[in-house]
């Protein structure tokens, strides 16, 4: 599953994980030894995140039940606690840079892309 920002055309993300489960969601990217570019983790259900026992910073985008970015934090350093936001249904985690290397905004909308078979 890829990550396509709808009003700016550009792809967030082309290898995307699901975090459904309350274990996948807790466990998140603990304990990962990179996270790079082109990928990301979605975590739904999901109202807020922490970066305890990751490796890295990452940007994390917080969507609502339109899927329209309702909050950004970035470059989120390992071992903190992010931000709550309202409306927040789920939470995006990508590198470190990509919100900024993608132009992301709150207010945007992004749509969930299956993969081409081919």
């Amino acid at each position: 599953m890829a990550i396509l920002n709808l009003d700016t055309g550009r792809m967030l993300a082309w290898e995307v994980r699901e975090a459904r489960s309350f274990g996948k969601r807790l466990k998140g990217l603990m304990f990962t030894s990179s996270f790079p570019p082109g990928c990301a983790l979605h975590l739904t259900p999901c109202h807020s995140i922490h970066t305890f026992f990751m490796k890295f910073p990452i940007d994390a985008i917080y969507l609502d039940v339109n899927r329209e970015i309702v909050g950004i934090e970035q470059r989120l350093p390992p071992g903190v606690v992010g931000k709550r936001f309202k409306h927040v249904v789920s939470v995006v985690e990508l590198p470190a840079g990509t919100v900024e290397q993608t132009g992301t905004k709150v207010g945007q909308a992004v749509s969930f892309q299956e993969k081409e078979v081919g």
